[in-house]
């Protein structure tokens, strides 16, 4: 054995799609097999997280790896045949036996004595080997839906030879090397074969996840493990005679790969084990349910290790009334109303303490209003850093997006249960807190105080270029949503929508769904808009000039992208743009608002133009404007109208909240000034120049939304 290319992974690029970066990661050859292993955390006692069956990898115990490295050192490795190690050409290298030998160099790579061992379906036989082989090594272990032959069959799976030919190859009878070869055989089957492992409603994430990781090991390896012996009844028999740990079974009550009865069949084979019993749930069970599994492993890890999961986040009980406020930190419109909104509530019910659970560039915002931002803040996975990421030149496909933000949620509610739990709140308000209103409404009983769900969106809506893939996802998660609502409607004891009722779309949800908006009236209170209290109330245009240091005769551009470091190239067309508008417009005075998620420097900066990073409250600059260039959101735009500026707006390409919803309520207040995303400086020009000879006619906004969501919330309290 030896240990090849361990080392920090912050020499390499970090997948920001990931929830936690490994601290190490390295590779063990194991008799000419590499086998790729990760380590997370830093806790005094380790967590094993073995590979499920080789159709999928390590990225299999994405939902758990997270939490349990808040308290917990964790080390996952990819199995053989798939992901980061090595793929051998027969199958005796993939019997459980020599598994247990990659699990073994895993350990004594990463200097691990001894583990919590996890493992799922097809390692439950090399998790017994390592458990009976090895009692030094494995400390404790939990089994989740074990494949190990202990009761029969499921009926419908048996009689399917893996290379036999068969006239049509339907149902389980798709699982065969012949019909892998055929065009589309293999996808087909990983459909088909994920859809059984999932077979809970709105299961599309898990299913495409997996189905991903099953093309990485491709049919020709896939059959070579299939064709491996497995462990038979009478050695899982014998192992579970040797084993001396504590062993936790976990079974779903609708697993359709393994027997629903499988974990109870466990349980009784080894006298002294657990069983938890997941009801509703199928073999996926961890993927699919992760809150309350995840509160099962940590509680069972904390039980075994003797310790007690905390963080330090309990606070002192005082007489006041307490409130735990989550703000969206995709962008930073969401700060700026809720700290509004808090300033309100705190008028109405003074005393009132409001601690808030939020990340960069949101945390800005909020040191500089002087708010109280929780410790634990720190430990929030990057959602901002994420959608970043995820975007290319003025494109940003934000469902997809955020469907490929899974894991960063379910850390981010895990991060949030524990803050809630242990600082006994009596409110908490959650503003496009997506995962705190979507876990709480999967696992209602962990709601233990009053809650407030604010929006100024509902509904996904499919963009033309997700194709028909895109319509059938959106319809779907708008479903869920529907559905989750109408099971659980007292978990939401406020939802407040942050505008009127005709700012609402005229679309559905999807084919066979209700309107968006008149489910919208009926599930929501309506606040109109909530501006910052620096908008709300802004002296005359010429004051605000001063305030700048702008001179009358100047003619001021103001462009501004938002938080969220989606921009850049909105930001270099509009240098070009400013060259070509210099030419027609006296003494113009450009001024590029950058934020806090974009380096200024990479741009070259022409005479007339400034370039400026973060600018707390710039809200009060762009209503002192001539003239704005932003992207297409709520925010930003809303109080270029509330100001009567005119204003240029490019919505980014594939961003559907941009192009959906918030362009429908800009055309009723009456904006009209919006170009495609791939506008050319040229056009921009043009359209900012007729922009500055176009008298504006918005409709007017109200000033009060602040003061009639506080309202609304005080009376929760």
């Amino acid at each position: 054995m030896s240990v090849l290319g361990a080392g920090a992974t912050g020499m390499n690029v970090p997948d920001l799609s990931r929830a936690v970066q490994p601290l190490t990661s390295g590779v063990v050859d194991v008799d000419g097999v590499e086998i790729a292993w990760e380590v997370f955390g830093e806790g005094e006692h380790t967590l094993l997280f073995l590979p499920p069956w080789a159709i999928v990898h390590s990225r299999f115990w994405k939902a758990q790896i997270a939490t349990m490295a808040r308290s917990y050192r964790v080390v996952s490795h990819d199995g053989r045949g798939n992901g980061r190690s090595g793929r051998p050409a027969t199958s005796a290298e993939y019997v459980d036996r020599v598994k247990v030998g990659d699990s073994v160099a895993v350990l004594d790579a990463t200097e691990t004595e001894e583990c919590l061992a996890v493992v799922h379906c097809g390692s439950a036989g090399t998790g017994l080997r390592l458990a009976a082989e090895y009692p030094h090594r494995v400390r404790a272990m939990v089994s989740i839906a074990p494949s190990l032959p202990l009761s029969p069959p499921l009926p419908e799976r048996v009689g399917f030879p893996l290379r036999a030919r068969a006239e049509r190859y339907e149902d389980w009878g798709k699982a065969n090397v012949h019909y892998w070869a055929s065009e589309g055989g293999y996808d087909d089957y990983l459909q088909f074969f994920f859809g059984h492992c999932f077979p809970e409603p709105h299961s599309t994430k898990q299913i495409d996840d997996c189905v991903a990781w099953g093309h990485e090991i491709g049919p020709e390896t896939l059959a070579t493990l299939m064709d491996a012996p497995g462990t038979t009844r009478d050695e899982a028999l014998e192992l579970l005679g040797r084993i001396t740990c504590p062993v936790l079974f976990v079974q779903g009550t609708e697993d359709e790969i393994t027997p629903p009865d499988r974990g109870a069949a466990m349980h009784a084979a080894l006298p002294g084990s657990e069983l938890a019993v997941f009801d509703g749930c199928g073999h996926g069970l961890n993927a699919r349910d992760p809150i309350r599994f995840n509160l099962l492993l940590r509680d069972y890890a904390d039980r075994v290790f003797g310790a007690r999961t905390s963080f330090s986040f309990r606070r002192a009980l005082t007489r006041s009334p307490r409130a735990l406020l989550v703000s969206s930190p995709i962008g930073l419109g969401h700060a700026w109303r809720d700290v509004a909104i808090a300033e309100e509530l705190r008028r109405l019910r003074p005393g009132l303490e409001i601690e808030w659970l939020a990340q960069d560039p949101v945390t800005q915002v909020l040191e500089a209003c002087g708010e109280t931002i929780h410790p634990a803040s720190s430990m929030l996975a990057g959602e901002s850093a994420h959608i970043t990421a995820t975007s290319s030149g003025h494109e940003l496909p934000v469902f997809q997006a955020w469907r490929e933000m899974d894991e960063i949620l379910v850390a981010n509610f895990m991060l949030f249960h524990d803050v809630a739990r242990d600082g006994r709140y009596d409110l908490w308000i959650g503003d496009e807190a997506w995962e705190v209103d979507y876990f709480l409404h999967e696992n209602p009983e962990l709601k233990s105080a009053t809650y407030c769900f604010l929006t100024d969106f509902v509904g996904w809506l499919p963009m033309p270029e997700g194709g028909a893939r895109e319509v059938e996802l959106t319809a779907d998660y708008n479903a869920e949503m529907i559905r989750q609502i109408e099971r659980f409607p007292g978990v939401r004891d406020l939802a407040l929508f942050v505008g009127d009722p005709d700012d609402i779309v005229p679309e559905r949800f999807g084919a066979g769904l209700p309107e968006i908006r008149s489910w919208t009236e009926e599930h929501f209170d309506f606040t109109g808009y909530v501006l910052p209290a620096h908008q709300a109330t802004l002296p005359p245009r010429d004051v605000l000039r001063a305030e700048f240091e702008w001179t009358p005769e100047e003619t001021v551009l103001v462009v501004a992208v938002g938080g969220s470091g989606v921009g850049s190239d909105l930001l270099a067309r509009a240098i070009e743009a400013h060259v070509l508008l210099a030419s027609r417009v006296d003494r113009l005075r450009t001024i590029l608002i950058a934020g806090p998620r974009i380096d200024g420097s990479a741009f070259e900066v022409p005479s007339g133009v400034e370039l400026l990073p973060y600018v707390h409250a710039a809200g009060r600059m762009l209503a002192a404007s001539d003239v704005a260039l932003v992207q297409g959101g709520l925010t930003t735009t809303m109080e270029l109208v509330a100001a009567g500026r005119p204003f240029v707006s490019v919505p980014l390409r594939r961003h559907f909240e941009q192009n959906g919803h918030v362009a429908y309520r800009l055309r009723r207040y009456g904006h009209a000034s919006q170009v495609e995303a791939d506008a050319s400086p040229a056009h921009l020009a043009d359209a900012l120049a007729s922009a500055l000879r176009t008298p504006t006619s918005y409709l007017p906004v109200r000033t009060d939304g602040a003061r009639r969501a506080a309202e609304a919330i005080a009376a929760l309290l």
